[in-house]
C-alpha cells in the first residue's frame, strides 16, 4: 500500500500539521512519500525524510510559487499517477481543503474529512472520524482508490525518525484554466509569539473574563509562560477576540502540552477542540462548571484574583 502526503509549507518550513500526518502514516508501516509543490523548494523537500518519508516528489516551477489551489491540483494529479499512490493524505488547512476537494473531483475519488486517526485492516486503510457532535468514534472507508483524507488539525504530533528521503522531481505544466487566477498580494498577520496550532502552552479565555479588556489577564499569563492566547466561540462571536484564535468544533483543534482555561464553562463544542491537550487546568468560580469533569487540575475561585498572582509567580520562578 502506497501513501502520499501533501506537505504544505510556508517561508521554507513544512507546516507542523503536515509533518504530523506524515509521521503517523509512516508509523502504519506502509510505503510513505511526501509531495512538495512550489518554487525553490529543494531544501524544504529534503527535511521531510526525518519524519518518515522514503521519497519526496518535488514539483518545482515558477508557476507554483503562489500558494494557489488549482495549480496544485494539477501537480498532485501528476504525482499520484507517477507514484501509483493508493492513499493521499492532507493536514487540515484552507489551502489543503481546496486542493483535496479539487483533486477528488478531478480523479473522481472519495474524500473523507475531519479524520482523527487511521488503521490498517487487511492491508486496507480505514479512517477514524468523530461523529454525533464528537461523542462517538466511527470507522469510515472508501469504495475505490485513490483514497483521499483531510486530517483534523492537532490530531498528530510530528515525530522524527531520523531517516532520509530520496528526492524525485516531477515536471508539471498547469492547465490553462488553472492559471486564470493570480495572487496580487499576500498579507501576513502581525503577531508575536507562537500560533495556537504550534504553541506548547495555550491560555484560553471565555465569557468568565467579563469583558474584552479581561483578555489582558490571559495575555499576561501566556506571555509569562511563553504560550499563546485562545478564545471560545462565544467571545469571538461577541467581538472580544479574533476569530483566528477560536478553539472548538467550529474553530481550531489544538493539542498543546498545557491548556489553561480561564472562565470557560466547558461545553462539548469547546471540549472537542482541546481535549487532546497534555494537561488541562481550569480556573472558574463555578464549582459545577462542566470543564472540571475533564480537567486534570481545577481551581475554584475568582480568576481576576488568581490569574495575576499566578502570572507573578511564574515570572518570579522563570527569573
Amino acid at each position: 500500500m502506497s501513501t502520499l502526503v501533501f506537505l504544505e509549507h510556508s517561508e521554507g518550513v513544512i507546516q507542523k500539521g503536515a509533518l504530523g500526518v506524515l509521521a503517523r502514516a509512516a508509523a502504519l508501516g506502509s510505503e510513505v512519500a511526501g509531495v512538495v509543490v512550489g518554487h525553490g523548494v529543494a531544501e524544504v523537500a529534503a527535511s521531510a525524510g526525518a519524519f518518515g518519508a522514503a521519497t519526496v516528489y518535488v514539483v518545482d516551477d515558477p508557476s507554483f510559487a503562489a500558494p494557489l489551489p488549482q495549480p496544485r491540483v494539477d501537480a498532485l494529479e501528476a504525482v499520484v499517477a507517477a507514484a501509483g499512490a493508493e492513499n493521499v493524505l492532507f493536514a487540515s488547512s484552507v489551502l489543503s481543503a481546496d486542493v483535496a476537494a479539487g483533486l477528488s473531483a478531478r480523479l473522481e475519488a472519495g474524500l473523507n474529512w475531519d479524520v482523527v486517526d487511521f488503521a490498517l485492516e487487511g492491508g486496507v486503510l480505514v479512517a477514524k472520524r468523530l461523529a454525533l457532535g464528537d461523542t462517538v468514534l466511527v470507522d469510515v472507508g472508501w469504495t475505490s482508490t485513490p483514497r483521499l483524507a483531510i486530517v483534523r488539525s492537532g490530531s498528530f504530533e510530528p515525530v522524527e525518525s531520523g531517516g532520509s528521503a530520496g528526492v524525485q522531481n516531477v515536471a508539471v505544466t498547469p492547465r490553462d484554466f488553472s492559471t486564470a487566477a493570480r495572487m496580487v498580494e499576500q498579507a501576513h498577520e502581525e503577531a508575536s509569539g507562537p500560533s495556537i496550532e504550534d504553541a506548547d502552552v495555550i491560555v484560553a479565555g471565555g465569557r468568565g473574563l467579563g469583558a474584552p479588556d479581561g483578555f489582558r489577564l490571559a495575555e499576561e499569563l501566556a506571555a509569562a509562560l511563553g504560550g499563546a492566547v485562545a478564545a471560545t466561540r462565544a467571545v469571538v462571536d461577541a467581538g472580544w477576540y479574533p476569530y483566528a484564535t477560536q478553539v472548538g468544533q467550529t474553530g481550531k483543534s489544538v493539542s498543546p502540552k498545557l491548556y489553561i482555561a480561564l472562565g470557560i464553562s466547558g461545553a462539548i463544542q469547546h471540549k472537542v477542540g482541546m481535549q487532546n491537550s497534555g494537561s488541562i487546568v481550569a480556573i472558574n468560580k463555578d464549582p459545577n462548571a462542566p470543564i472540571f469533569d475533564f480537567a486534570d487540575f481545577g481551581v475554584v475561585g475568582d480568576l481576576h484574583q488568581v490569574v495575576p498572582k499566578l502570572a507573578e509567580l511564574v515570572r518570579a520562578a522563570r527569573a
